[in-house]
């Protein structure tokens, strides 16, 4: 790539995760543009990266991931959760579960009836197919974009997932033919963002390729520090290579564009005097624009999971991982044939209600034919067993991302309020006892011998809510703090182009943006975002 030698371009994208993958391919393809991205982490050389079974590697290493945790709350037993969030090229399509889900068609009809214009299903479901690559059956709502994200089907199996689908057809739960085709409720297996045995991030689908165009330069371990501003338009961005060094800027001729992720996005704005005024006060930073969302609406999904001891002679993913068959699944990944180094953490899903009066499915459940060792992070159990996890959909329980102080190396406050609202309570109960009875099956105890976590003694409410609390974890869905909405909406940030209300220049596109919580894992919305906002830059709109 040649590098460009002038510190301005027309655009600077702050993050090169998901999002800022897809903008910079989509605003470098106008060869009159330049275009300039800033991340925070290296360059995606980690080789766990590209293997899928690394991510067990990579979200325990901080030199390619930001090892957030949440503040300690009443509701996870005192405990800080782990929040980890992508820290390279690719961002947190590096080091995620790989799972492709969209969601129900519902919940962005929501946010146009929130008064965002343009954000129906329909409105958004080109920017969805855009965005995406379907390998194999795909029908009218899917992508077929050679230069999508490949979406490809599990060609690894086992028999005890194929158990616990047939019990969950047992429990008049139908298999689904294919959960993003707008039509979620059902069981089956995932989708994931895996070809040829090998995890494809957002950017080796979308910045790698536009890398080697000369109107884009990427500058990797550059900290955004600060948004320049001129009264009220960004004109650019301060960035530091480590804690210390001498500060540098970027300026942007037409706009900075942030697309650092639901965290750093809050962050940043925070620590630049766009945000609550109280908070800036108390940081010592100058008010800019005093806008209150900023930080505010921060929603998680936060998931309890069962694990079950698997019968003598089983061997699950605790047994394959291990010596000679572990050496097998290797070869088996290096020939390019199906092996547990090209899966995802959860193999099977399952999209079913809490209650049976509910229209549509509000809870979210998984299933793996492996387990954890309890209190151990991503250290398989000595003993062959599965898991099962549950979380809500839509939780209404919603917190904050406070900036602690104006040096962006010092991690912000983050607290997502888990099941601090009764309803939330009420729903994560019924996913868990939802939990217990496809466990039970007839199906899976063939299988099957006992559960060990949270064990038969757990019964009641309180006590099934006691477990939640102290075993309960991030699904790293983060979304929320840089809410979309009308200007007439005091906790809104963005308008329905992304814009910052009553700012020039600077605009948001990721998970931030998010009016309320998808129905689904978070990173085909956020793709979809980020495909959208290129159009309003571009000044077009989908076909």
């Amino acid at each position: 790539m040649t590098n460009i030698q002038a510190d301005a371009f027309d655009y600077v994208i702050v993050g090169a995760g998901a999002a800022g993958s897809v903008l910079a391919n989509r605003l470098s393809a106008d060869p009159t543009l330049t275009v300039c991205v800033l991340e925070a982490g290296p360059p995606d050389r980690n080789p766990f990266i590209h293997i899928p079974a690394g991510f067990i590697k990579t979200l325990a290493d901080p030199s390619v991931t930001w090892q957030f945790k949440t503040e300690p709350l009443e509701m996870t037993g005192g405990r800080r959760i782990s929040t980890v969030q992508g820290r390279t090229l690719g961002g947190s399509s590096s080091v995620n579960g790989m799972i492709y889900n969209r969601g129900q068609p519902g919940d962005l009809d929501s946010w146009a009836q929130r008064g965002n214009r343009g954000w129906g299903y329909a409105d958004c479901l080109p920017y969805y197919r855009r965005t995406e690559n379907r390998i194999g059956e795909a029908g009218e709502t899917r992508g077929k974009n050679a230069e999508g994200i490949p979406v490809t089907d599990m060609d690894w199996s086992h028999p005890v997932s194929e158990a616990f689908i047939q019990g969950c057809l047992g429990l008049g739960i139908p298999r689904t033919r294919d959960y993003n085709s707008g039509d979620q409720a059902g069981v089956g297996y995932y989708q994931r963002t895996i070809r040829n045995g090998r995890r494809v991030s957002a950017a080796r689908a979308f910045l790698k390729p536009a890398m080697k165009r000369p109107n884009l330069e990427v500058r990797t371990n550059a900290r955004a520090s600060r948004i320049l501003f001129e009264g009220k338009r960004a004109i650019g961005v301060q960035y530091l290579s480590a804690p210390g060094a001498p500060a540098r800027e970027v300026r942007a001729r037409r706009e900075v564009v942030l697309s650092a992720g639901t965290v750093n996005t809050a962050r940043l704005l925070q620590v630049s005097g766009v945000g609550p005024a109280d908070l800036l006060g108390s940081l010592g930073v100058p008010v800019v624009h005093a806008v209150r969302g900023v930080g505010a609406n921060f929603r998680d999904h936060y998931a309890s999971r069962f694990v079950m001891r698997a019968r003598k002679g089983v061997e699950t993913l605790n047994e394959l991982s291990r010596g000679l068959r572990l050496g097998s699944q290797i070869a088996r990944w290096a020939m390019g044939k199906p092996s547990i180094l090209a899966t995802t953490p959860s193999h099977v899903h399952v999209f079913w209600k809490s209650f049976p009066e509910l229209d549509q499915p509000d809870l979210q459940c998984v299933f793996t034919p492996g387990s954890y060792a309890e209190g151990k992070v991503y250290i398989l159990d000595d003993y062959p067993g599965v898991t099962a996890g549950a979380w809500q959909h839509r939780p209404e329980s919603h917190g904050w991302v406070r900036a602690r102080s104006a040096n962006v190396f010092e991690d912000p406050e983050i607290n997502p309020n888990y099941l601090s609202d009764p309803m939330d309570v009420r729903v994560h109960l019924a996913g868990m006892r939802l939990l217990r009875r496809m466990l039970a099956t007839p199906e899976l105890g063939k299988f099957i011998e006992a559960e060990t976590l949270p064990g038969p003694k757990v019964q009641s409410d309180d006590e099934m809510l006691d477990f939640a609390k102290r075993n309960g974890s991030t699904t790293y869905h983060l979304n929320g703090t840089a809410r979309m909405g009308p200007e007439t909406d005091p906790g809104a940030v963005v308008s329905d182009r992304l814009l910052v209300h009553g700012m020039q220049g600077l605009r948001i596109a990721d998970a931030s943006i998010m009016p309320s919580m998808p129905s689904a894992n978070t990173y085909a919305t956020t793709l979809m975002i980020a495909e959208k906002a290129a159009d309003f830059i571009k000044g077009v709109e989908a076909a």
